[in-house]
């Protein structure tokens, strides 16, 4: 399959790159795309929410009162959960929610997401480029040219582009990433996929 390659001005540039079909045109698998993304979204939890159980609450261990014969209900220390300060019952305590998916499950659901993403006519390529100097303005414009203005985007370099992520960090529906920093998630999260020539080279060499 070939795209076309766009410039930063919106522009066809008469050059078409290839998107494999085994990467960009597969059946995809809806069950891998849910695996990887709810491991994403596991392992972005931090696990530290936490309330003191009642072997944790500091106080005397005093009997309060008699346990016969006050016409009140037996106790025990102040500690006791059913008192102000007492201890929590059943709270949450530290826990890891990391979760784990095999490479070959990570890859297939990447593909899958690849490939709705292209069903929906939501990939644009285009050529590798960058800002003289971090400017806002010059990377709205930039959505504006591509006619993605109004959309979700993410866009995928393959190297490290201080000047486009710096220009793009103030605006709230634009993230420029590397292709190391790609997952299913941010694909599927998108209304707009936009891939630079290298980027795309070198999907093709490392999904196939």
């Amino acid at each position: 399959m070939e795209a076309k390659v766009l410039n930063i001005k919106g522009e066809e540039t008469g050059r078409t790159i290839e998107l494999k079909d085994s990467i960009f045109a597969i059946e995809p698998n809806e069950h891998a795309i849910y695996l990887d993304v709810k491991q994403h979204l596991a392992n972005k939890r931090q696990g530290t929410a936490k309330a003191k159980p009642r072997n944790q609450i500091a106080g005397s261990t005093r009997k309060l009162r008699r346990q016969k014969g006050s016409g009140a209900a037996r106790v025990g220390d102040i500690k006791n959960p059913l008192f102000r300060g007492g201890g929590r019952i059943f709270g949450p305590l530290p826990r890891d929610y990391s979760q784990k998916v095999n490479k070959k499950v990570k890859k297939l659901a990447r593909k899958s997401a690849l490939s709705l993403k292209l069903q929906d006519q939501q990939v644009l390529v285009i050529e590798d480029f960058t800002f003289d100097a971090p400017k806002t303005k010059e990377f709205v414009a930039l959505k504006e040219n591509l006619k993605i203005s109004d959309k979700k985007t993410v866009f995928v370099f393959n190297t490290k582009n201080n000047y486009v992520y710096l220009s793009s960090r103030n605006l709230k529906d634009s993230n420029v990433i590397t292709i190391s920093e790609l997952n299913t998630y941010n694909i599927l999260d998108n209304k707009a996929l936009v891939l630079t020539e290298s980027t795309v080279e070198h999907l093709n060499t490392i999904l196939d």
